[in-house]
């Protein structure tokens, strides 16, 4: 779970991304078809130290808060390896071989 970090009480904007750097909140333009990219303005000072064994976001409360790293992702469950089958070896029996086709009669007229 999340715990908050620093109390602001942003809103939010639809058109606006909100992240958290260097202890501080940025804003930037979401990039749209046919609009320019824009440029990161300052939204907040937020004060505090930032730690790398979490990760800080904006909550919907427009509020810091941070949450605790997945460091190398989540653990896989084992698969149990199912036992190998012994394979019998057969001979392969000889076909006999196939007769040439002789060539078809031309008809007389």
């Amino acid at each position: 779970m999340a715990e908050k970090v620093k109390t602001l009480g942003l809103t939010r904007n639809k058109d606006f991304m909100l992240y958290v750097k260097d202890g501080d909140v940025w804003q930037v333009r979401r990039k749209q078809p046919g609009v320019q990219k824009g440029k990161p303005e300052k939204l907040a000072e937020g004060g505090f130290a930032m730690d790398n064994n979490y990760i800080y976001f904006v909550d919907k409360n427009g509020d810091v808060s941070r949450a605790k790293r997945a460091v190398g992702g989540q653990k896989r469950k084992k698969v149990a390896k199912k036992p190998a089958k012994k394979k019998a070896k057969k001979k392969a029996a000889k076909k006999p071989a196939k007769k040439a086709k002789k060539p078809a009669k031309k008809k007389r007229r």
